[in-house]
């Protein structure tokens, strides 16, 4: 009898230090090309398409442009969006592109293995013109040198090592590949709202673990800003939308029945989507209303 939990016993263990090995392996996508010109000029417009400032500026409290956002309180913890300003102490101005580059596609930055909060599982779609672009734009802002507050997580989520646990069972780095089925509006629409746009980060229900259940994509979610509404094309149909008119909102706001989008939609309308081309804005709208 004692042979056989002896038996059991290093079994356990055995498959204990397997799935410990498993889960903190490591994770990262597939390598990009950094040598390209940077074009900081149109680095500004993705930084506009990657809803950069509505998250890393506290507009409740008028604090300064991408020198940290105001808290996000959730099931895990309050998370502080943090200054990405090009400050050499307190923002981003002391990182390499490669640093950039590994936090968007693979969700590490310098202090470690980054909290999902902020949304790396759609900046790994970007393509390589657009990481390397976006760098140069942030590179260029004007330095803020007063860090954001820490976050404040709860145990055991605190430990950084948790999140490559947690990016090796809901994570797969990635580019965006383009359905050759569809039409070229339709896949930038797809690429700007599951990559730099992520508005699948918002509107796609999250499972106990605070991943995204991509089996019901833009079926809506209910997060720590208040419930994000299903954007499907029936769930915008039956709210009255046609392409003209979420175009028309995304650009101002105001939708089909005269209300106007407030709280964190309205943030991402005046800081983001307005600044978008009609052509960018339309492709969305197309895409979420399933038109090629």
């Amino acid at each position: 009898m004692r042979r056989s939990w002896w038996i059991v016993g290093v079994l356990a263990v055995a498959l204990g230090a397997g799935a410990a090995l498993w889960l903190l392996r490591p994770v990262a996508g597939p390598p990009r090309d950094l040598t390209r010109t940077a074009d900081a000029t149109r680095g500004a417009y993705i930084l506009r398409i990657a809803g950069c400032i509505p998250c890393h500026t506290d507009t409740r409290n008028d604090g300064v442009p991408l020198a940290g956002g105001a808290p996000l309180k959730t099931a895990f913890g309050t998370f502080v969006p943090p200054n990405i300003t090009a400050d050499r102490g307190a923002g981003i101005g002391n990182w390499t592109v490669a640093e950039f580059s590994a936090a968007l596609s693979d969700g590490v930055g310098p202090q470690g293995h980054l909290y999902p909060a902020f949304p790396y599982d759609n900046y790994t779609l970007m393509s390589d013109r657009d990481v390397v672009d976006l760098f140069a734009a942030l590179k260029e802002t004007e330095p803020v040198a007063e860090p954001a507050p820490p976050h404040s997580v709860l145990f055991p989520f605190s430990i950084r090592l948790a999140n490559l646990a947690w990016k090796n069972l809901f994570f797969t780095p990635a580019r965006f590949a383009p359905d050759p089925d569809r039409s070229a509006r339709w896949n930038r629409g797809a690429y700007l709202a599951n990559g730099p746009g992520h508005c699948s980060a918002c509107h796609t229900p999250r499972n106990l673990f605070g991943a995204r259940d991509d089996t019901h994509p833009f079926a809506g979610s209910r997060g720590p800003g208040g419930r994000a509404p299903a954007l499907t094309a029936s769930a915008l149909m039956g709210r009255g939308y046609d392409l003209a008119g979420l175009v028309d909102t995304l650009a101002t706001g105001f939708t089909p029945g005269f209300d106007i989008l407030g709280a964190g939609m309205g943030e991402v309308i005046a800081e983001s989507t307005s600044h978008w081309t009609e052509e960018d804005r339309e492709a969305v709208a197309a895409y979420l209303l399933g038109l090629d």
